[in-house]
């Protein structure tokens, strides 16, 4: 596994991030037990970075997975917290869930415009006040926005930008793939650490992961990717293809034979977008929020591409 430092932050991580949601209450809902088993598999493989926030209720999967833990971790979580005794209380609970005195790495969750950013300016000094006291290393935000990315890279209390790209630019909201990547540049000449997320779109890419994977590592700026896992195959796949070697036949049949469905998240709008690009016609919009057959659903990932709230992923 390779490594490399997340900008000015000193923190030196894994290519492959863990990314804390899939396995959680959110998505696949693993036991605690076998949750825990997932994410140490990874940590034995090599990676030492891993990403959740308040929101995924993961923090009991990551502390029990930290327990004899062979080498040190470092872990990035999140908040929607906007004021700075709330964010207090998003650090403390973190703190307090993982077991830990301190969080390597404390964003700003989902900033979706200049002036969401503006909003949170209260508990991002609550951040930076805690990076004094060592309570965090690093301050950061999450963001699906060019837009955001471009303004986070000239605030100088931000450390790190975690914001969305891939190949085909799914879940972009106010660009391409290729505008992403130039405010990713930009980001990280300002001296940002970059971690990317939803390199496979939120599963809609899973068919041509590898090509995906690579199509990311490539990018210049880019320090590690968050990638969810939700089985031991699907770690020691993703470490092979992170780690520039080609994984057999078993491990790819293996996590291709795993049984997927479309999540349509709670904050669906119900546009039909979704709908009306289905090639299969197994989506519909019922009380306002899309609806999938999964008799008619071949897993193609193209509703995706159309949803402009990011609410369909499969997992």
């Amino acid at each position: 596994m390779e490594y490399r430092t997340l900008g000015r932050t000193g923190l030196n991580v894994s290519r492959l991030c863990f990314g804390g949601l899939t396995i959680g209450p959110l998505q696949s809902n693993r036991p605690l037990a076998e949750g825990a088993a997932v994410i140490r598999s990874a940590f034995d493989a090599g990676v030492n970075f891993i990403d959740t926030a308040e929101l995924y209720r993961t923090y009991p999967y990551i502390r029990e997975s930290l327990v004899g833990a062979k080498q040190d971790v470092i872990v990035a979580s999140k908040s929607y917290a906007y004021t700075y005794e709330d964010m207090r209380l998003s650090v403390e609970t973190a703190c307090r869930e993982i077991n830990r005195d301190y969080i390597d790495l404390f964003l700003l969750h989902e900033q979706s415009s200049r002036m969401t950013l503006k909003g949170h300016a209260e508990a991002l000094a609550y951040l930076c006040d805690a990076k004094r006291q060592g309570i965090i290393r690093a301050t950061g935000i999450s963001t699906h926005t060019i837009d955001v990315v471009r303004a986070a890279a000239l605030i100088e209390e931000i450390d790190v930008i975690h914001p969305i790209i891939n190949i085909k630019g799914i879940g972009i909201t106010d660009g391409t793939a290729e505008e992403m990547l130039t405010a990713i540049r930009f980001a990280a000449d300002c001296g940002k650490g970059i971690y990317a997320m939803k390199a496979l779109g939120g599963g809609h890419l899973n068919t041509m992961a590898e090509q995906a994977f690579s199509w990311v590592l490539a990018q210049s700026g880019i320090t590690s990717i968050a990638v969810g896992m939700q089985t031991i195959d699907e770690v020691l796949l993703n470490t092979e293809v992170f780690s520039g070697r080609t994984p057999d036949s078993r491990l790819w049949a293996s996590v291709a034979n795993v049984t997927r469905r479309l999540l349509v998240e709670d904050w669906c709008v119900g546009c039909g977008q979704c709908a009306l690009h289905c090639p299969m016609k197994a989506i519909t919009v019922k009380n306002g929020k899309a609806s999938a057959d999964s008799g008619q659903c071949v897993l193609c990932g193209y509703c995706g591409a159309y949803c402009p709230e990011f609410c369909l992923k499969i997992i």
